[in-house]
């Protein structure tokens, strides 16, 4: 099959198939990057709510850049990888302050902004701009290695370069844009993971996976993330109506967002364990009226499986209590201030479980 057949194939198959989604109607590459940022690691059908809530908060990218860090992660919250939209923000900013508020023309431009990597800038360059570069992720590399029977590893670098090259092979200068829209449409919707729809498929003569049965097989990748389990023990602290929470400072994850006080192990431990083992907490215990302890709670990542519990700390009154709280870096809020704390998932699922 030449090149110029498939990319056609696809073309065509995507303008009677295509899902209607907002950033597809437009050139701007404010837009096409927030769609890009946020669906990175996403869903679509999560992805999609986000995209409209940071459209209406900031309608042009100087608005994004001159709003709080605070603000983008509290909208962004649920999303996860964080650093994501911590990027957000500071390409935003550089946008805005820098180049006058427009997008740099041309791929390798957009390469040395903040978070944009190579299939961001690909698809910014292509589809606001009509550049002839291909757009490489998951759905791309499945899509090629099934009809083409490549079986290189896609998460090494020769294995990258050999799709890298053939993609740029079979990118059309005519219609780059509606091409990259097409081949990621055709392994989204089509060309699936698990249940491919091989008997209805434009290429079920030429698939070279259809023919030798190796839908599974391909992509091969070999490269398999170790995940790391890690157990959170949050110290709930409250007072009347108020909770004691923290922002989360580091490298870790979730910097930037506000959650408890927290110690970690590598088991779960009760509470009695967690006070004799942590001198400075012992303090607190003749101002502790009441101790309730939740369910184990999962959180999966990609490096990390977390397993979390939350001990809600009902504490005494007092000008003491509140020094040593402060001391501990914490600081009481109310309900509507929590609400509106970009907070890590587990926390926002508790909150949802009690009834604070």
């Amino acid at each position: 099959m030449n090149n110029k057949k498939f990319a056609k194939k696809l073309i065509t198959w995507y303008n009677t198939h295509k899902r209607e989604l907002p950033w597809r109607d437009t050139s701007d590459p404010y837009k096409i990057w927030l769609s890009e940022i946020i669906l990175q690691q996403t869903r679509v059908a999560q992805g999609l709510p986000y995209y409209h809530r940071f459209v209406e908060h900031f309608e042009k990218i100087g608005d994004l850049a001159a709003a709080s860090e605070q603000e983008i992660l509290r909208l962004w919250q649920g999303l996860g990888y964080y650093s994501r939209a911590r990027n957000l923000h500071k390409c935003a900013k550089i946008v805005a302050e820098n180049l006058g508020g427009n997008f740099p023309f041309g791929y390798k431009n957009l390469l040395k902004l903040p978070g944009i990597g190579k299939y961001t800038a690909a698809a910014i360059a292509s589809f606001a701009y009509r550049e002839q570069v291909p757009v490489i992720d998951g759905n791309v590399y499945r899509v090629l290695s099934r009809v083409y029977g490549i079986d290189a590893d896609i998460s090494s670098g020769s294995g990258q370069r050999k799709f890298e090259k053939l993609a740029g092979e079979l990118i059309p200068a005519e219609q780059p844009d509606i091409y990259n829209q097409a081949i990621m449409e055709f392994g989204a919707t089509h060309c699936t993971p698990k249940s491919p729809a091989c008997d209805n498929c434009i290429f079920n003569i030429e698939c070279h996976a259809r023919i030798h049965n190796l839908q599974r097989e391909l992509p091969v990748k070999l490269g398999k993330v170790k995940v790391k389990d890690r157990y959170f023990h949050y110290m709930v602290f409250t007072k009347g109506e108020h909770m004691a929470l923290k922002q989360r400072k580091g490298n870790d994850i979730w910097r930037g967002l506000f959650d408890y006080l927290l110690f970690e192990d590598k088991e779960f431990r009760d509470f009695d364990w967690i006070i004799h083992n942590y001198d400075h907490l012992s303090e607190l215990l003749p101002y502790i009226k009441e101790v309730n302890v939740s369910a184990g709670y999962k959180h999966v990542l990609t490096h990390r499986r977390l397993h979390a519990r939350f001990f809600t700390i009902e504490l005494s009154e007092g000008t003491e209590v509140a020094n040593m709280i402060t001391r501990l870096g914490l600081q009481f809020f109310d309900h509507e201030d929590i609400h509106q704390l970009p907070k890590p998932v587990l926390v926002s699922r508790y909150l949802n479980d009690t009834i604070f």
